[in-house]
């Protein structure tokens, strides 16, 4: 027994925001921003759109694709480090969505890792005959970290110009609110019989004594009360990244992962068909690419029109790869990822 990717779906929200936009509202522009990420367009969310909804539309396509109904699914996990409201996590709310009830909802807080350790739980409980089909869903709403006053500019209801205390404001992180998008991405895991198809291998780790390389300073029990007004005042809300030694880490430990995951299974990397990566920002890509010496055809990458998505970025970008022909019955796919926490791993899949 072994679980298998059966379905795939992908929703972005319907504002879609270049770089020319952010440029009317902070010190940037389009070519800042690509020189440094590679990102040129993200979508987001409008405000009456929460975390959940995004994965609704998401995970009915991903059944659509599967042939399944709603009811079919007998568990769903949640990846998302924005859920709809603190308390409880978004999982409910997507089950209350999809018109199904008594089904177990499991949220994960992984960041940008959350889909590869999903994938691992999803296998899990596929191959001990815990669930037959399993909804794993990635899915975020960034927009709602961001401290501008700015947002009627860039959805694009007002050309209006921004005064210098409102750029200035803005520009202070502009290192962190370029790089983020909105957006959702659902997998259904099934049971299979081909033993030599579905979820191979995973390898998974999580340090904490990084867990300050990337992080939010506001809301939750390290603070009385758990939200105050200060933490927007002070954009606190915003997440920390220090970029630097995160970029070392990335290029390090992501490969180093996909190696040692390829070595305890006897395969190599020219074994790999195509590398999955989350979508953080291109330039790690392109150097993690570099030290594994793969060619462009063997690694997929969309940030440049999605930005990062965080727990998203690996379904969308596997969604996508499977429309365009990348992946064919029987691609051996490597899935890896580094979030906050630090949380980081790599997953073989055989397509």
């Amino acid at each position: 027994m072994s679980s298998m990717i059966t379905g795939t779906g992908i929703h972005l929200p319907g504002n879609r925001v270049d770089n020319e936009r952010l440029s009317r509202i902070m010190d940037t522009s389009h070519e800042w921003i690509v020189q440094r990420t590679g990102i040129e367009t993200r979508y987001f969310a409008d405000p009456d759109e929460a975390t959940s909804d995004l994965a609704l539309q998401a995970s009915i396509r991903a059944l659509e694709d599967a042939g399944l109904s709603p009811n079919d699914v007998d568990y769903i996990i949640m990846a998302t480090m924005t859920p709809d409201y603190y308390l409880p996590g978004a999982g409910p709310y997507l089950q209350r969505k999809l018109g199904i009830q008594n089904v177990p909802c499991l949220d994960i807080r992984q960041q940008c890792a959350g889909f590869i350790f999903g994938a691992q739980l999803a296998d899990s409980l596929v191959r001990t005959h815990q669930a037959r089909n399993v909804l794993l869903v990635g899915a975020e709403v960034h927009s709602c970290l961001m401290s501008w006053d700015s947002w009627d500019i860039v959805l694009g209801h007002s050309d209006r110009a921004v005064d210098e205390e409102e750029k200035e404001w803005n520009t202070r992180f502009r290192d962190r609110t370029v790089l983020f998008g909105d957006g959702a991405g659902a997998c259904i895991f099934s049971e299979s019989e081909d033993n030599g198809r579905g979820v191979m291998d995973t390898l998974l780790f999580t340090d904490g004594e990084l867990s300050d390389r990337i992080w939010a300073n506001a809301g939750g029990s390290a603070f009385r009360p758990f939200f105050n007004p200060s933490m927007t005042e002070k954009g606190d809300t915003v997440p920390m990244i220090r970029g630097r030694e995160v970029f070392r880490l990335a290029v390090t430990l992501m490969p180093d992962a996909v190696i040692k995951l390829l070595e305890r299974n006897r395969l190599t990397l020219d074994d790999v068909d195509l590398l999955v990566m989350h979508q953080a920002n291109l330039r790690i890509n392109e150097a993690i690419q570099q030290r594994l010496n793969l060619p462009d055809e063997r690694v997929f990458n969309n940030i440049q029109r999605y930005g990062n998505t965080t727990a998203a970025t690996i379904p969308i970008a596997f969604h996508e790869a499977r429309i365009d022909g990348r992946v064919k019955p029987g691609s051996l796919v490597c899935f890896v990822a580094l979030g906050s926490g630090l949380h980081w791993g790599a997953v073989l899949y055989r397509a």
